[in-house]
């Protein structure tokens, strides 16, 4: 049993981290925002230090005594007006988390990184290696991108040791956001077209093994990509209606059709001082795709990947449990 830290508990990754740490018996400490995340936490059975995960001073003391921590903290969101936010999450914080885990004498710290770092130019299947493209598709991204670069330059500094883990879209049970909410919305029959693009997926239980194994085997200063799945959307769409049992075939919008459709809904909702549901660099994202090579966690590290079926087979069953898939089987 460890004394073990973790922020961004709150979250999906971060909940289900938290249940498989207290589920192999470790002492969990977990950071809260808020008082509603907070009560959340304690209801998981694990102890609750208040803080933001800029404050260097809360993050020491909630490490205090702890022999491992993992940092899942941080921001993912598309078409947002202003990064500052994310900039403060996932640059600062990722730094804060590596300066924290130093004073408080932690042996190892486990960040949270984003398989969008790697970079990788349109079509490059992509491992922890290939080189970066030298621009970015998102705030999001560069955010991701230059905090892992911050918070590894700041161990190399202080000399301790942090082992990046890079999920790709992290799909599952409980997961209605990002690539999931697509799917969803196709299977209840609310998105009739798609854009050609390659995708790539990590089971959530999955992801949370490839957090626990880069704890125990990773090397320090280094990333592992945590990625399982990677096809055509058109064939994840297809697998998903077979699991689901359900009617629907994807159609295709041509990628400048999309791009443009994409910017006169921007411009739309931004004159009308609305958070626009989709946007120039989401859309741009999209069309570049994501080809990761996760195979060197399942080398490295001893990482087993959920065939895609059985992923989407338990997301299904979860959608439908919770109303959140409501088309009819077919006949």
């Amino acid at each position: 049993m460890a004394r073990v830290f973790v922020s961004g508990g709150s979250g999906l990754l971060g909940g289900a981290l938290l249940e498989a740490l207290v589920a192999r018996g470790d002492e969990v400490v977990a950071l809260a925002r808020s008082p509603a995340s907070e009560a959340a936490l304690r209801a998981r059975g694990v102890e609750v230090r208040a803080g933001a995960v800029g404050d260097l001073e809360a993050l020491t003391a909630a490490m205090d005594g702890c022999e491992l921590a993992f940092n899942l903290a941080g921001v993912n969101a598309f078409c947002v007006r202003d990064p500052t936010e994310m900039v403060r999450a996932n640059v600062d914080g990722a730094v804060t988390a590596v300066r924290a885990a130093h004073r408080a004498g932690v042996g190892r710290l486990v960040h949270t990184s984003s398989a969008a770092v790697i970079g990788e130019a349109p079509g490059v299947v992509a491992d922890e290696w290939t080189p970066h493209r030298g621009w970015y598709l998102s705030h999001y991204e560069e955010s991701k991108t230059l905090g892992e670069r911050a918070a590894l330059a700041a161990a190399a500094e202080l000399g301790q040791e942090v082992v990046c883990v890079n999920p790709s879209s992290v799909q599952g049970p409980g997961r209605a956001g990002g690539t999931g909410r697509f799917v969803l919305a196709f299977l209840n029959g609310r998105l009739k077209v798609f854009v050609d693009t390659w995708v790539s997926l990590v089971d959530i239980q999955d992801c949370t093994a490839g957090h626990l194994l880069a704890a125990a085997h990773g090397q320090s200063g280094e990333r592992y990509l945590l990625s399982g799945m990677r096809m055509p959307v058109t064939e994840l769409l297809e697998l998903a209606a077979s699991v689901a049992g359900v009617s629907a075939t994807p159609r295709l919008l041509p990628r400048r059709v999309a791009t443009l459709a994409a910017g006169a809904a921007e411009l739309a909702f931004r004159a009308r001082g609305r958070h626009p549901p989709v946007c120039r660099e989401m859309v741009r994202t999209l069309l570049h795709g994501h080809r990761y090579d996760g195979s060197r966690a399942q080398r490295e590290l001893g990482l087993e990947y959920t065939p895609p079926a059985e992923t989407l087979r338990r997301t299904v069953a979860w959608a439908r449990a919770e109303g959140l898939l409501r088309a009819p089987l077919k006949a």
